[in-house]
């Protein structure tokens, strides 16, 4: 059997890896060069060298959306909404300025700036295209009408998206365009339906610290400006006007997505039924949480959202079965592209996948992918390149720029880019072996497809973590061994048997399928768990900064769309990443946007919680920021802490107090003993110690406080002068310093001494 045929230059096995790393044959020879010896010049003119080949032809268009990317972010980073005709008119001017140069050598700094300014100027296009009202204040009783666009059916309660067509409150006086709402089990409306009904309606979530996760933001560019829940009963009545035609489409998708949750559940129960439900439909809020955290912890999270993974599964899965039905008639495959047709048919289903599963930002960006790469087969292009995740990349950016700060997006192209470094770069070179090599005897046992999912679990973990990290605030050490175990029968039985099943729901013969489908769902879940019982499975570390994340996406970006060994300076990247990561102080204390929680680190160093109700969601992610193991209801997060009807108290590190001031005629009591009061009333301009109050609160949202000598940097949430659609500025305009400083225990004891106490000392 004649060996497998190798382009000019490639080398042959891991020897042939390891000769194309940094440094190259040659390079260096002797080592590195002495400061000031000749062989610097030979060294700087190589530099030069490299990188004029990452500037030639061909290697510019995968960095377009790395700089349209920037753009998008630098406009997410604004204090204020940018005025829209001028981005728009700035892009315009750096596109034709680049035009211009396309003979100049700076021609690639142009093109980039000119890509920064677009995406710049798209993301302010969205934004003024989406706007609409968005809530400032509770409100506890008010009246809505209207149509209902959306429902998940979640594991305690259901939840409706309300396009609101009336709204009646006597405190407030704008009408919001979309509401999203949790209602009692089993009592959500139909999709399309006219509903009236009662609700207290909140602001859009804020995030619970400085550098969390802006929930606000996201559900204003899903149109909805309020949430809250339903007070009594809904009723349904008769619209004044007609649905729509997209109203009348997402009924019909709820339906069927209804109708195959029902022909799952009567084979299925429990988690199978929930997590084939979700593979199929996009909806997931039914699973367990001990099942969803054993996902998420042992790495296999990812499968319960429709991504690129599934998305490449249903079209692999029907390219494959289409061509090999066709290659049965021999007339079709000497005369008629056979491949290009099975295509066209896995294009189709994985639009159809896009609508069923519910078209929400991560899924259209994974279609969009997949899309690209079946029309390359179509065109006779080559299907995973570089260009192919570009040109992925600039269709999500334009059509959706706010999915550049989503977790999914970020984690999907990052793991994306590293597979196609790895089909590129390294699998060539690794299985480019003669036959008669071992390599090549193992790969006829599999070898080589266990060492290509190895190597792509590998890649695609490792290109993830910063995200996780930075996201969810841990990491994986198992989700290789995981994805090993699972991912096979993922592929292979799960996602295939689920794609039967939905063939043969009108034929009736849908049942085996399910049962098929649930025996694999049960292997990865055993699996699932197993790997989340390992010692060190909960990988946890503690929050950092935004910094951390741009350094280490960059490293990333370096790593993977260079072709020189320029590349491995991405490694470096990605290690001073690391560093300033790692080095990230924790808080000392943090203080929820509504001042009804506070977390003080005390002389163990962990944190311990004041606060007047629940507030789990809360707690929960500070303990998460914090790498803290403990659950929002464990008894040790109250250690120390003391409590009355007048507010409570807890000692800080170095023994000095900090209060949550409940009543005013605490404040007094408090100004003396604390060295910080939190509380949402007016304390005395004389009060010795620092002061968190409401209007602070109000403009600034959620704190963050660290011990600076004998007082405290604030870090807020939203800095002064920040106004954004999804979150508008306060009305309270005050001015507040970025430090707080409690006066000195000699003048607190002055100014604790009585008036008559005063006068007998000056007798």
């Amino acid at each position: 059997m004649a060996g497998p045929v190798r382009p000019p230059g490639w080398r042959r096995g891991i020897a042939g890896v390891m000769a194309d790393v940094w440094p190259p044959r040659g390079a260096l020879a002797g080592g590195w060069p002495a400061i000031g010896s000749a062989a610097w010049p030979s060294f700087a003119a190589r530099l030069r060298g490299w990188a004029r080949e990452e500037a030639g032809a061909g290697r510019l268009l995968p960095w377009v959306p790395v700089a349209f990317g920037a753009g998008i972010a630098l406009y997410f980073s604004a204090d204020h909404e940018p005025v829209l005709w001028v981005s728009a008119i700035a892009a315009a001017l750096f596109c034709l300025v680049a035009m211009l140069m396309r003979r100049h050598p700076l021609f690639p700094a142009a093109v980039m700036i000119a890509a920064a300014a677009s995406g710049f100027a798209v993301a302010t296009v969205k934004t003024a295209r989406v706007a609409h009202p968005v809530l400032a204040r509770p409100l506890y009783s008010v009246s809505l009408s209207g149509f209902v666009e959306a429902r998940d059916i979640r594991e305690r309660s259901d939840r409706i998206v309300l396009r609101v067509t009336a709204m009646e409150s006597p405190r407030n006086a704008i009408t919001l365009a979309r509401v999203r709402l949790a209602v009692h089990k089993g009592s959500a409306p139909d999709v399309g339906s006219f509903v009236q009904l009662k609700a207290r309606l909140l602001p859009p979530l804020a995030p619970v610290r400085p550098g969390a996760y802006d929930f606000a933001r996201d559900m204003f560019f899903q149109g909805i400006g309020a949430s809250g829940f339903v007070m009594g009963t809904i009723t349904t009545v008769t619209p004044p006007q007609a649905a729509g035609f997209g109203l009348r489409y997402a009924a019909v998708m709820q339906g069927l997505r209804d109708a195959i949750d029902a022909r799952i559940r009567a084979r299925l129960d429990g988690d199978e039924r929930a997590i084939a439900t979700a593979l199929l439909t996009g909806r997931r809020d039914a699973i367990t949480p001990d099942v969803n955290d054993a996902m998420f912890v042992s790495g296999l999270g990812h499968v319960l959202s429709i991504s690129g993974y599934h998305m490449a599964v249903v079209a692999g899965v029907v390219f494959f079965a289409v061509r090999a039905l066709l290659a049965l008639i021999p007339g079709l495959t000497v005369s008629h592209p056979i491949k290009k047709w099975a295509a066209v048919a896995a294009l189709v289903a994985a639009a159809f996948y896009l609508l069923l599963s519910g078209a929400e930002v991560a899924t259209q960006r994974s279609f969009f992918m997949t899309a690209v790469v079946l029309i390359a087969v179509m065109v006779d292009r080559r299907a995973v390149t570089f260009r192919t995740l570009a040109v992925a990349a600039m269709i999500v950016l334009v059509a959706a720029p706010e999915a550049l700060v989503h977790p999914s997006f970020q984690m999907s192209f990052a793991a994306t880019l590293g597979l196609v470094a790895l089909v590129q770069f390294g699998l060539p070179r690794l299985f480019a072996t003669p036959d008669s090599s071992a390599s090549q005897r193992i790969a006829l046992w599999g070898g080589r497809e266990l060492a290509m999912l190895l190597l792509a679990s590998l890649i695609a973990g490792l290109a993830t973590t910063p995200y996780a990290a930075f996201h969810f605030h841990r990491i994986t050490p198992y989700g290789v061994l995981a994805n090993l175990a699972a991912m096979p029968v993922v592929s292979v039985l799960v996602m295939p048997a689920g794609l039967m099943g939905l063939l043969a729901v009108p034929f009736g013969l849908d049942g085996f399928w399910w049962s098929l489908m649930g025996f694999g769902i049960d292997w990865m879940i055993a699996v699932t768990r197993w790997v989340a019982a390992l010692p060190g499975a909960v990988g946890r570390i503690p929050a950092f900064g935004i910094g951390p994340l741009i350094l280490a996406s960059l490293g990333l970006i370096l790593i993977g769309l260079l072709r020189t060994p320029l590349r491995w300076s991405g490694a470096v990247v990605l290690a001073a990443a690391t560093l300033w990561a790692a080095t990230t102080p924790l808080p000392d204390i943090l203080i929820a946007g509504d001042g009804r929680a506070v977390a003080v680190r005390g002389r163990d160093g962990r944190l311990h919680v004041m606060r007047t109700g629940k507030d789990v969601f809360v707690t929960r992610e500070w303990l998460a920021a914090d790498a803290d193991a403990r659950l929002p209801a464990d008894a040790a997060l109250s250690d120390g802490v003391s409590c009355d009807d007048a507010g409570c108290v807890v000692a800080m590190a170095d023994g000095r107090f900090v209060a949550m001031t409940l009543r005013a005629d605490a404040i007094a009591d408090d100004c003396v003993r604390a060295a910080l009061i939190v509380t949402a009333r007016a304390a005395p301009s004389s009060c010795a110690a620092a002061v968190v109050d409401r209007p602070r609160l109000q403009q600034q949202g959620a704190l963050m406080l660290v011990q600076r000598d004998a007082g405290f940097a604030v870090t807020p949430v939203r800095a002064g002068g920040t106004d954004r659609p999804w979150w508008p500025a306060s009305a309270d305009t005050g001015e507040f310093d970025m430090t707080l400083t409690p006066r000195p225990p000699a003048s607190r004891a002055q100014d604790a001494t009585p008036p008559e106490a005063e006068q007998v000392i000056e007798d």
